[in-house]
């Protein structure tokens, strides 16, 4: 028997923390199992809709871990097929949550919408009691105040607001990937970068821009300042190791400045001096 929570869940963020938090609590009252069920790839992708243009805030394996940190005690990751799209609400309900996963109740977010007929949640609500699922609805604002989703943070972060990003998804958004032999410019004017190649492509990517970073190597961590422009170039402060061909984690935490052309090495030279300063400073440092 299981309390289940359906959905994409991209970035795991605070509006869908509030609806997990009380999955874990209600699962815990009644003695049962806490059950999330999501999917990948997203749908968008499968159905083609607007497909080209999805960026996404989580990797598959992201999203799974930040899930299974919630005290959830069981996370599933369902294939979305075309196939699997054609289930109506009833389907779903009836011959996979209760049929296939033992559901006795299933909580609703404000905005949830499951199967192809797309009811809304009133309705969706409506139906499963109709067989015999008790229904728990939850709150549409979170502790910020206001009702979060992915496509607001996906909006901040295109604005280069990654801060604001951050507070709604309760940790620093992040890219991980290999770094890469880049043009080493950066080498040659005393600001030597590595450049990432993130790990998923569809992951979305912030603002041009210059930001202060934090990069995690492993088990360590150093702050640095990242230039978002025809890649993602990271000069880690205070750092002098060959990292080439090693998978790091690049977290945003505040934007500098925007993108800017520059002249020559010389006038690049003092903006990264002047950037070094402004993150430093940032960082009481």
């Amino acid at each position: 028997m299981a309390v289940v929570a359906t959905g994409f869940f991209d970035g795991v963020h605070i509006g869908h923390r509030l609806v997990l938090e009380t999955l874990v609590s209600e699962a815990r009252r009644r003695g049962e199992e806490s059950l999330v069920l999501t999917f990948w790839p997203h749908p968008r992708i499968v159905l083609q809709d607007d497909a080209m243009g999805l960026r996404l805030l989580n990797t598959s394996s992201e999203k799974l871990a930040l899930l299974r940190g919630l005290g959830i005690d069981r996370v599933e990751q369902i294939e979305f097929t075309l196939e699997f799209s054609q289930m109506s609400t009833l389907e779903y309900l009836r011959d996979f949550l209760i049929g296939k996963y033992g559901a006795t109740a299933i909580l609703l977010g404000y905005d949830n919408r499951i199967g192809h007929d797309n009811l809304t949640p009133e309705a969706t609500a409506a139906l499963a009691e109709s067989l015999g699922l008790q229904v728990i609805r939850t709150e549409k604002v979170s502790s910020v105040g206001i009702a979060v989703s992915s496509t607001k943070i996906r909006n901040a972060l295109k604005a280069g607001d990654v801060a604001l990003a951050s507070t709604y998804l309760c940790y620093d958004y992040n890219l991980s990937g290999e770094v890469v032999h880049g043009k080493k410019v950066g080498r040659t004017i005393g600001f030597p970068t590595a450049n990432l190649e993130p790990d998923e492509p569809l992951k979305l990517v912030p603002a041009l821009g210059v930001y202060l970073s934090k990069v995690t190597i492993g088990e360590r961590s150093f702050y640095g300042m990242t230039n978002v422009g025809q890649g993602l170039e990271t000069h880690i402060f205070d750092f002098d190791e060959d990292i080439y061909g090693r998978n790091i984690r690049v977290s945003f935490l505040q934007r500098v400045r925007d993108e800017i052309r520059f002249e020559g090495l010389d006038d690049l030279k003092k903006q990264l001096m002047e950037d070094e300063q402004c993150c430093k400073k940032m960082l009481n440092l």
